[in-house]
């Protein structure tokens, strides 16, 4: 049987008015700043008017460590709010924004697949309505701002040494990581060593993410520690009176963005830091104006759950008050065979025993989700190459776990295949069983608040790190900053830092290689191992087979 692919799915959905949109979750078109017929932005004045007194569900789709073989996080995140809209409950769907780095890297889109998308797909997946351009120049006027400022005579006689604010670039581009820049002269400033990451990754994306209001996202934007003195005394984003011209940049991407499912039902998609160097979640707007206007929300967390729902866990409902009432684990049979010890070439062929072995991945997340005191529900993400006694392997593993597994076809049968699905997250939200508490205290001092992680969760045996990273952290401590949460930057592809470990590995140590502290997002960021914060393209990037065909219709994408 051939099936379409998921662009031309997406080229054939019905599309209605993203008015009518709107309307299903009591927007009205005053309330809306359409950018075409198909996308739109909630205007700030209606965000303002919001009542807060009403409080829907929040639902989060997370998944295990990704593979190769794929696991189809935020399609079953959209399969999921389509089958709750479909049993008659008024649900909306959170996610975040798509990066051009890995559009045209090797992860490829991110509005969902088969029938479980959101649309307009290409253009979500590009430019969409800019936010990710003003979130970079925000952050390079910011840049350039800092070294002109050191050239008409450094007032806050910053150490040119001890400039820490990189520039950004939605793009993986490793031969940016390291440079020098205000070369040629006087002229150009003064040279220095710099560098740039990836927009996704910027602290500007965080505090967009996190912010509550405009006058919230200057006020954290000023807070940015862009440099040191030679005393080592910090230089604020503000003291060079850059937060007030960002704002203004920043003005129209802080309203999230409107889109619709296939099945015509709201989605909003708005902000998107990377899970493995960032905090992985969409922002804290979109998600709070979800949760006043629908009964349900179903939200998503990057990567694995060891990354995405720990942060969207420790950092975003710490920061912002939020109280999940279930989490959705996704798992595919391919995937679990992977963990399981199967190459990527040989997974269409059946394979029950490294299904069971594979499932340890899938029991150590159930595990950690259960330690935030959440109920956990199971989705196998279903592939047609999947066998019955591959399925039963799972939701026999699962059942030993106090779980239960669901068997979810939204790809194939958009919300008809999450029937199932929806009906047992209603269940368990509304019984209230959600316990949830963050993982450690405020009060915890920086380094316990690492060392809780990894060996809470990544099950690591210790964590290695240098004297020097161990002396910074009590120095911010000392600072005032001891009460943030930790952000970990790690592969996304292992509990350990070694991408190639897959399974549940044990006795493994944590290497920190350095410590950065986002004063204004309000989290310490840990790199750990080889992770990088720009990434690079592959051997054979995506870009290559990207193109526009005699139609002028993008074809490659996705």
């Amino acid at each position: 049987m051939k099936f379409k692919s998921d662009i031309e799915i997406a080229r054939s959905a019905q599309k209605i008015p993203i008015a009518d949109v709107a309307k299903k979750l009591d927007i009205s078109y005053d309330d809306i700043v359409p950018y075409g017929h198909d996308k739109a932005k909630i205007s700030d004045k209606f965000l303002k008017k919001i009542s807060s007194s009403k409080k829907g569900k929040l639902i989060l789709v997370t998944a295990i460590n990704p593979t190769p073989a794929g696991e189809g996080k935020t399609t079953t995140t959209v399969g999921l709010g389509d089958g709750l809209n479909a049993i008659g409950k008024k649900t909306a769907i959170c996610i975040r924004e798509a990066s051009l780095g890995p559009c045209f890297g090797m992860k490829g889109g991110a509005a969902g697949g088969g029938k479980a998308q959101v649309v307009p797909m290409e253009e979500m997946n590009l430019h969409f309505t800019g936010d990710f351009h003003a979130i970079t120049s925000a952050h390079n006027l910011l840049s350039a701002m800092i070294d002109n400022h050191i050239y008409w005579g450094n007032k806050e006689q910053i150490d040119i040494r001890r400039v820490v604010w990189k520039r950004v670039l939605d793009m993986n581009d490793r031969a940016l990581r390291d440079i020098v820049t205000s070369l040629g002269g006087a002229p150009n400033g003064f040279p220095r060593q710099a560098g740039f990451d990836i927009t996704v990754a910027s602290e500007v994306m965080a505090i967009l993410c996190l912010a509550n209001d405009l006058k919230d996202l200057q006020k954290r934007l000023g807070n940015i520690i862009i440099a040191y003195r030679r005393d080592k005394s910090p230089v604020f984003c503000k003291d060079i009176k850059a937060d007030g011209a960002m704002t203004v940049l920043l003005q129209q991407a802080m309203q999230p963005n409107i889109v619709q499912t296939l099945e015509n039902n709201p989605a909003l998609v708005h902000g998107g830091p990377f899970a493995n160097i960032a905090h992985g979640c969409n922002s804290v707007i979109a998600t709070k104006a979800a949760l006043n206007l629908a009964d349900y929300v179903v939200t998503e967390a990057g990567f694995g759950a060891d990354l995405g729902a720990e942060k969207f866990l420790n950092i975003k409902c710490r920061k912002a008050d939020l109280k999940p009432s279930a989490v959705v684990l996704v798992a595919t049979v391919r995937a679990l065979k992977m963990n399981g010890g199967v190459t990527k070439e040989n997974l269409g062929e059946e394979n029950s025993s490294a299904v069971e072995k594979g499932c340890d991945n899938l029991g150590r997340h159930i595990e950690n989700l259960k330690n935030f005191g959440l109920p956990v529900i199971i989705a196998i993400n279903h592939f047609i190459s999947d066998t019955d006694n591959e399925i039963f392997k799972i939701k026999e593993y699962v059942a030993k776990k106090d779980c239960e597994a669901i068997l979810c076809k939204h790809w194939e049968k958009g919300s008809e295949g999450t029937i199932e699905l929806a009906n047992k997250v209603v269940e368990i939200a509304d019984s209230n069983q959600s316990q949830f508490s963050t993982l450690y205290p405020d009060q915890m001092n920086l380094f316990e608040k690492i060392e809780t992680v990894c060996k809470k969760i990544y099950r690591a045996d210790e964590v290695v790190a240098d004297k020097a990273i161990r002396d910074q952290l009590k120095a911010w401590e000392d600072s005032g900053y001891g009460n943030l949460p930790v952000c970990m930057a790690k592969t996304q592809y292992s509990f350990t830092t070694e991408p190639n470990k897959r399974g549940a590995p044990v006795g493994h140590s944590i290497p920190i290689r350095e410590v950065r502290l986002s004063a204004g997002a309000g989290f310490i960021v840990v790199v750990c191992g080889d992770i990088m914060t720009m990434p690079g393209l592959p051997k054979i990037p995506s870009a290559e087979n990207i193109y526009l065909n005699e139609n002028s219709q993008i074809e490659g994408l996705f």
